[in-house]
Formats: C-alpha cells, sequence, structure tokens
C-alpha cells in the first residue's frame, strides 16, 4: 500500500520491531545508542529546555523531574548536563517498564542527577510521588486509548508544574524525509524502519487535540512535533532565546 493511503489516519495495526519481546537484542541496543542522534536532530528538546524549564529554574535554581517511558536515557542525561551549564540543578527520575531499556539505560556512564528505574507511571503514583515537571518523548502514539487516557490521569498526579508530552505528527513529509534522510542510522538497528511506524501510528494536531482531556493543550514544537502540555508556565512560543 502507498504511505499516502496508510497516512491519512492513524495506523493502529502497525507494530514497531523494538516493541516485540522476541526482537533481536543488539539492533534493539544499538537503536538506543542511536536515541541521542535521532533526538538531538528531530525532538526539540534543547529548544524546550530553553523556553520551559530554563524559565523555571531561574526563579527556583532547583527542579524535580519524571522522564516516562525513557528508552535509553538520553533525555534525561541532556537535561540535567544544559541545566548544569546554565548553573542550575534537576534532579531527574527516568522510568520505563521495559527490563530492556532499563537495563540499557543504567549501564551507560552515569550523569549525576539522573536515577533510571524499571516502572510505570501508575508506580509513581501509587508511591505519592510528586514532581515539578512530567515528560515523555515518543510514548503517546505507542499507547492504545485506555493507556493514553491512563498516563494523562498519572500526569496530571504527579507533575506539580507543568506537564509536557512530546510526540511525532504525522504527516507526509515527515514520512518522506525521516525515510529519505534517517535510513543509514538503521543500518543494524530498529531506527528506520520503527521510525517509519512510529509515524504511522502517531497524530495529527487536530486529532490530538480532540483527545486531550479538559485543561490540555496541544502546541507546535518544531515541524515534526507537538507537546500535549499540562498546568502552568506560557507557551514556549512566548519565549526567545
Amino acid at each position: 500500500m502507498s504511505p499516502w493511503g496508510a497516512l491519512k489516519e492513524r495506523d493502529l495495526h502497525a507494530v514497531e520491531d523494538m516493541d516485540r519481546p522476541d526482537c533481536d537484542r543488539e539492533r534493539l541496543n544499538r537503536s538506543y545508542a542511536r536515541f541521542p542522534v535521532v533526538n538531538r536532530l528531530l525532538s526539540g528538546w534543547h529548544k524546550t529546555y530553553r523556553n520551559r524549564f530554563r524559565p523555571l529554574l531561574a526563579s527556583r535554581g532547583t527542579a524535580s523531574v519524571l522522564d516516562i517511558g525513557c528508552g535509553g536515557g538520553d533525555i534525561a542525561r541532556s537535561l540535567v548536563m544544559w541545566a548544569k551549564k546554565d548553573g542550575f540543578t534537576l534532579e531527574v527520575t527516568a522510568i520505563d517498564p521495559d527490563e530492556r531499556a532499563y537495563t540499557f539505560a543504567a549501564n551507560v556512564p552515569a550523569v549525576e542527577g539522573v536515577t533510571y528505574r524499571q516502572a510505570h507511571s501508575s508506580d509513581m503514583v501509587a508511591e505519592g510521588r510528586a514532581f515539578d515537571v512530567v515528560l515523555s518523548n515518543h510514548i503517546l502514539h505507542h499507547l492504545d486509548a485506555e493507556g493514553l487516557a491512563a498516563v494523562l490521569r498519572d500526569s496530571e498526579s504527579l507533575g506539580r508544574r507543568l506537564v509536557l508530552h512530546n510526540d511525532l505528527k504525522r504527516s507526509n513529509a515527515s514520512y518522506l524525509l525521516f525515510k529519505a534522510g534517517f535510513w543509514p542510522l538503521g543500518i543494524g538497528s530498529f531506527i528506520c524502519g520503527d521510525g517509519l511506524v512510529s509515524i504511522k501510528r502517531s497524530y495529527t494536531s487536530s486529532e490530538l487535540e480532540a483527545l486531550a482531556p479538559p485543561g490540555w493543550r496541544v502546541e507546535a514544537n518544531g515541524p515534526w512535533h507537538h507537546l500535549l502540555a499540562y498546568g502552568e508556565g506560557a507557551s514556549a512560543r512566548d519565549h526567545h532565546d
């Protein structure tokens, strides 16, 4: 089937190879190891740090963060290092229910301020935890309707100040450009194939707005992503470098 037909609606039947419990472990670990490149080029977290985290840190000097579905943990490590460079302190708890992701993240060189746990967001709620900021990167499109609603409920409970769920924006352009530009990273890993599946499973802005519970808002985050945001704080477009 042409991708154009598939991209008219979310492809809920497509499954990423990384999500298969019997996928090749070496290819999976290579994928985790290459996530920092993908996220640095596409996901916009440094801009989000400047526009959303830095103003919060400027007023307080420190903040606690929960990273839900952290994968290889590169977002958590980057945020802590950016904050340290600016003279601030972030304490990030990075969680993932997948033992494979947790094992990989826990075995990369340690970064002070990042703690990894094999856990669901619901486990954090059950423990009575709370964080200044709750975030995720590229997990919303993995979830069915029930799972999405549960993560958003957990996020409301866990986030004291701000919640930011960053996810891909489905479009023909993003599909073609990712396929053309990121195939080298797919050699020996799941990056390219799973990235294309992720785009097919992801939401348009209007679809995400229709699903967002009261109090949540969908914000643009560059051409390929949007943020599903909750809590205080101005939109990223209200801040400048």
